[in-house]
């Protein structure tokens, strides 16, 4: 107990200290809400790795997956790298920084409210992110209970409350430096964490060899493999068509993410977003690649402890289950981990969500030319507000917002995905595509929730994200073209003119000389 009382209670410090240095970089609203656009590559990219990855991930998506599909959930772990992290930077990246610092924008309904010329437009995108944003906060709390339960002996309740507090303080006094600057204390312990972890599953079940027999001798229980033994450690798994929707949600669901674009927002170069392409892509490899696999290996901890008592499957226990026998100080670690992942994650939720509500919406519609300094105790306030509702619905969750926060990822990204990525690129797309595809968005999410004509809301959520990808081009061909001349000035921003100082070089003759 000692030894894990030590390691919490020395990152616990580090957030503190990492808030309190970020202060007074934090003073204006650009500079609290972006670093004032001056985040490196590494700062950035363990943002991002560390927003996208919280405890949903390593204790419930990776004992649920890994449960369901074996170690071809691996493929999870891959798509979130190449897609989510690889080709969002690559694709997304650069654009997004170059229009944003030329549009001035500072959150993704402000971009909307801009590239499309419509306040109206703003308003809206500002509600979609309150209300599919701020209960999705509170899922983010789950994943801890059982983890501290088992370490600590202590409540859920307090649990939750601690890493709550603990993230008001740093995000309220540092805002987005903050939080960049410890995403990377975060990310390191991440990345040491999942290594040591799959190093001692793998040990404690005779080596990799040996752990991937043990598996294949495990009869599926899914009607599409008919039964057979050997499906868990196959290739595609027991069920890969369900499995490429969970792809698709978790990897192409970041293109639509209001906190993981803004990564992009703050970012301080056009150069340094080529070496954070990188550093993410190696990140997530790790990261998801690992907690997937990890999840993999979860049937050969089949146990009465993982079920609940009405006999099904309680997914969340997995991962705590297979932990559960390890060393004192290597599940002080695993605390850390799960806490970092999750504490980058809520503080990324709530600096998006404060900063969309008082930028977008009261500043100039509730409250009329707000200054610098009132926008920013509007941000920190509503920051403490958001925080504290997250915590209410973590520990006494009702049934609609338990529901909501499962399908928050299909209805943001189903809503804007296609008309930011088709916004940065296309100067055909039109403001009714956009209207047009918020409401496919949320419409194919939420209508499914109440009829359930999908049978699983992450398959609705990726149907609802390619649905878009068709909707706003389609629409924009047969709708009102926007105005040219204010779309060649938002798209001049990708040829400017750069001045360089021009040499000289005198050619040698045929002699040499």
């Amino acid at each position: 107990m000692t030894i894990k009382l030590i390691i919490l209670a020395l990152f616990f410090l580090a957030m503190i200290l990492g808030g309190a240095y970020s202060r007074a970089k934090a003073a204006s609203v650009t500079n609290f809400v972006l670093g004032g656009r001056s985040i490196g590559p590494w700062l950035s990219a363990f943002a991002y790795g560390t927003t996208y990855f919280s405890a949903v991930i390593f204790v419930g998506y990776a004992g649920q997956f890994g449960f369901k599909y074996g170690l071809a959930s691996t493929w999870i772990g891959i798509g979130n790298a190449l897609i989510g992290s690889l080709l969002a930077w690559t694709i997304l990246g650069r654009r997004t920084r170059v229009m944003t610092h030329h549009l001035d924008s500072a959150t993704m309904p402000d971009f909307f409210g801009k590239r499309f010329d419509s306040r109206t437009l703003k308003l809206v995108a500002s509600g979609i992110v309150f209300i599919f944003l701020v209960p999705y906060t509170s899922s983010i709390y789950n994943g801890l209970s059982l983890l501290f339960e088992m370490a600590f002996g202590i409540p859920y309740v307090w649990c939750v409350m601690g890493m709550a507090a603990l993230t008001c303080i740093y995000v309220v006094l540092g805002g987005y430096m903050a939080t960049a600057i410890n995403d990377f204390i975060q990310g390191i312990i991440m990345l040491g964490g999942i290594v040591l972890v799959i190093a001692a599953v793998l040990s404690d079940n005779g080596g990799f060899l040996n752990a991937i027999h043990t598996l294949s001798q495990i009869p599926s229980d899914n009607a599409a493999t008919l039964g057979q033994q050997g499906a868990f450690a196959s290739f595609f798994g027991t069920d890969p068509k369900n499995l490429l929707y969970v792809v698709i949600l978790t990897s192409l669901g970041t293109w639509g993410l209001p906190q993981m674009i803004h990564k992009f927002y703050a970012i301080k170069s056009e150069k340094a977003i080529y070496t954070g392409t990188i550093i993410s892509t190696i990140f997530a490899i790790i990261i998801a690649g690992g907690c997937y696999f990890l999840g993999g290996f979860s049937r050969l901890y089949d146990s009465p402890a993982i079920y609940n008592a009405s006999g099904a499957v309680a997914y969340d226990r997995i991962i705590p289950s297979m932990l559960s026998g390890m060393s004192d100080a290597l599940i002080g670690v695993i605390i850390v981990l799960v806490l970092s992942a999750s504490m980058s994650t809520l503080a990324g939720l709530v600096l998006s969500s404060s900063s969309t509500l008082t930028l977008d919406f009261i500043n100039g519609t509730l409250v009329k030319n707000m200054s610098d300094k009132s926008q920013l105790r509007w941000i920190r306030g509503l920051i403490i507000f958001f925080i504290a509702v997250s915590v209410v619905l973590a520990v006494k969750p009702p049934t609609f917002i338990a529901q909501l926060m499962g399908i928050s990822w299909g209805a943001l990204a189903g809503s804007f995905l296609a008309p930011f990525l088709y916004g940065l690129y296309w100067k055909g797309t039109t403001k009714t595509a956009v209207w047009a595809c918020f409401l496919s968005g949320v419409g194919i999410t939420v209508s499914n929730m109440l009829f359930h004509y999908i049978a699983s809301p992450i398959n609705a959520g990726a149907i609802a994200m390619l649905a878009g990808l068709v909707v706003v081009p389609a629409v924009s061909l047969i709708t009102r073209k926007p105005d040219g001349q204010l779309i060649d000035g938002i798209f001049a921003c990708y040829h400017e003119k750069v001045e360089v100082e021009r040499k000289y070089q005198l050619r040698r003759n045929g002699n040499g000389d």
